[in-house]
């Protein structure tokens, strides 16, 4: 594996699917759902699974979406490697950019969450791929920041030359304007773990921005 290519950081576009298990709803579920109504970028994260759990889960999931869809493991490296992942997602408190670049070469497409104009200049010079940017609108999820608002991403698209994902309280009434801000993908988390029907809801994402990508 140490010989292949370097992963197509292009792929970064349009609907990007974070996975979250949902009671009886595992991971694999919430992917194939996703998968089968269109989504082609995928992000598995779970920080509440055992570092043995979080790897077999990943291992699962990358044969589900292995040539259906840009696989992405969050936070864990070593994890994103062995499973052949496309790509591997860091926090700003997570393994520094540098040196995961140093250990995953070309590897890897690598994204870096961000908050602030300042925090995506440093990712785009320190050569990530893609930026995560919000939260864009309100969100659950603890400890998101201050929202941001579309205009922020209009903004940052203006400094910015690497693929910007928007991320927090983004839906199906609000991902268009998010989009026309300049965002190249939007990053849904509860709108699909949590609908329903995960994969009428994927493919009306997906439906949203045809033509767009």
């Amino acid at each position: 594996m140490n010989g292949q290519p370097a992963r197509p950081a292009g792929a970064v576009r349009g609907l990007y699917v974070i996975t979250e298990a949902r009671g009886a709803r595992g991971h694999e579920e919430i992917v194939r759902d996703a998968i089968a109504g269109g989504a082609r970028l995928i992000q598995f994260r779970d920080k509440s699974l055992p570092a043995g759990e979080f790897r077999e889960t990943a291992f699962r999931l990358r044969e589900i979406t292995r040539g259906l869809a840009v696989f992405i493991v969050n936070d864990d490296l070593e994890t994103a490697l062995a499973c052949d992942a496309d790509g591997i997602h860091l926090g700003q408190g997570d393994l520094p950019l540098s040196k995961a670049r140093k250990i995953a070469g070309g590897r890897l497409i690598i994204g870096i969450s961000t908050h602030s104009l300042e925090e995506a200049r440093a990712a785009q010079a320190g050569g990530a791929d893609y930026i995560g940017f919000g939260p864009i609108f309100k969100t659950g999820t603890k400890d998101a920041g201050e929202v941001k608002g579309p205009g922020a991403i209009r903004h940052i698209r203006e400094k910015i030359k690497i693929p910007i994902v928007a991320i927090g309280g983004i839906k199906l009434d609000n991902a268009r304007e998010v989009v026309k801000a300049g965002a190249d993908a939007v990053a849904v988390i509860s709108a699909i773990s949590g609908a329903k029907d995960a994969a009428d809801t994927t493919r009306r994402f997906v439906e949203l921005f045809d033509g767009r990508f």
